[in-house]
């Protein structure tokens, strides 16, 4: 038996029960996995990893054709950031060591409870992503290495923060996993979602944006589930919710955090059984959706204040992505202007074709707290009031500089670069030297914090 699903899978079951390899497609189909691929015959297994690149492979032991512990040194010698789960009917702590010893993740007894295969299948993923978001880190990511560029040409950017952010899209995009992308407003996480959805085995169905901050008590169950004909007064016809619109496609949730807690039970309780009934109907219909989110909120800050449910973050945080602010990527900055001010030129009928040095000097010198949004608003705003072929400072309506007026300033003033430095050996001291602890406490992603550490000799 070979049974290979249409979408890329991520997981492997090997076994030569095929009435087993049959139970345990429903155990991980019900616990809301991707679809896994299914294996009787463990010497086409090498192949198959080397074909479909998978992440987990959940293997037996005991197979006519070849001895499991066999395959499992294969598997490990020849794709060693593969994880393996020994799933077989022999419980004998000596083979369990020495599944482990080869490379195991852990060993699991045939016949036992079904929460434990799950939990120890969703622990080794959390390893396996981590370990390779810490190899995606190790090494320095360039535009020129994405396999996909086309697919990004709606996101300008230069700066090297985004090449990895870029990286990481093109990992998370091939699989069915949820995904959750954290940013400050206006930084372009939509256009993120967009681009993974473009990259999936889902392309070709609905990619669906939803607010999530429009929603609350039963206009959320009529808007996600939709209804039957008299399901209230004024329904007088069957409507679908977003969850079938968007079915075999990609639901895109914005600004998770703003969903009350209530329905956040709801929303969970569709994800976890992939099925709803919509407002009206004892009818169970399927939900097959790829779930996207997205917030502007420390997600693990809003579950401490009781604001978040912490199963329904774990749900959708199988991985996560978080896109810098523009103050982070300054080579971004004058690129993304000048793209506004074309765009907007254009719009207006002006010929506008650059902006003034000292125009350049201000933006950069900026921070920019409304991000990508903020950018494009000030440029599309100076369009409309500039007269000349360069756009100048005095058309751009945005904070100021204080400028020292009492003449030559302090001698003992820092640059920013020298306080930026002189600021993070602080906490990289007070950290123990951390760098996730040290990215945590200044708010900045990792990737930037080892940028830093490097331009700065730390």
């Amino acid at each position: 038996m070979k049974q290979i699903p249409p979408k890329k899978p991520t997981l492997l079951v090997i076994d030569d029960d095929t009435g087993l390899l049959t139970s345990i497609h429903a155990v991980l189909i019900s616990a809301g996995f991707p679809e896994p691929a299914l294996l009787s015959d463990g010497r086409q297994a090498l192949d198959l990893i080397q074909q479909y690149g998978f992440h987990l492979v959940l293997l037996d032991l005991m197979m006519p054709e070849i001895d499991g512990m066999d395959i499992l040194k294969a598997i490990k010698s020849r794709f060693p950031h593969v994880e393996c789960i020994v799933f077989t009917a022999v419980d004998d702590v000596e083979t369990a060591i020495q599944a482990v010893r080869h490379g195991a993740y852990d060993y699991l007894v045939k016949g036992q409870n079904n929460e434990k295969l799950i939990l120890t299948i969703n622990h080794a993923l959390e390893r396996y992503n981590l370990r390779q978001e810490r190899r995606v880190l190790a090494r320095p990511q360039r535009f020129t290495d994405l396999r996909n560029p086309g697919a990004f040409k709606s996101l300008l950017t230069r700066d090297d923060a985004m090449a990895m952010v870029f990286h990481q899209v093109e990992a998370v995009a091939p699989t069915d996993y949820s995904v959750v992308i954290s940013g400050e407003s206006g930084t372009g996480k939509e256009m993120l979602a967009k681009v993974i959805h473009r990259l999936s085995n889902r392309n070709e169905a609905p990619f669906l944006p939803v607010n999530m901050a429009a929603f609350s008590g039963s206009l959320f169950e009529d808007e996600f589930f939709g209804h039957t004909k008299g399901a209230y007064t004024n329904a007088v016809g069957e409507r679908k919710g977003f969850l079938e619109e968007a079915q075999g496609g990609s639901l895109f949730l914005d600004e998770i955090t703003e969903l009350d807690l209530p329905l956040q039970g709801k929303l969970l309780r569709v994800i976890e059984e992939k099925e709803l009934y919509r407002l009206g109907s004892t009818r169970l219909r399927n939900v097959d959706v790829r779930f996207i989110a997205a917030t502007n909120r420390d997600i693990p800050a809003e579950i401490e204040a009781g604001r978040f449910r912490a199963d329904l973050y774990y749900r959708l945080n199988t991985c996560s992505i978080k896109i810098p602010p523009l103050r982070e990527r300054r080579g971004d900055i004058l690129p993304l202007a000048r793209h506004f001010l074309n765009v907007h030129a254009a719009q207006n009928g002006k010929k506008i074709h650059d902006l003034t040095p000292e125009l350049q000097g201000r933006l950069e010198a900026y921070n920019f707290p409304g991000n990508i949004r903020e950018l494009q608003n000030i440029i599309a705003s100076a369009v409309l009031v500039e007269a000349s072929d360069l756009l100048q400072p005095s058309s751009v309506a945005m904070p100021r500089q204080e400028a020292n007026v009492a003449g030559n300033p302090p001698s003992n003033l820092l640059s920013l670069a020298e306080i930026e430095r002189k600021h993070i050996q602080e906490v990289l001291a007070a950290t123990r030297g951390d760098r996730a602890k040290t990215a945590e406490i200044l708010g900045i992603n990792l990737s930037t914090v080892y940028r830093k550490i490097k331009r700065y000799g730390l």
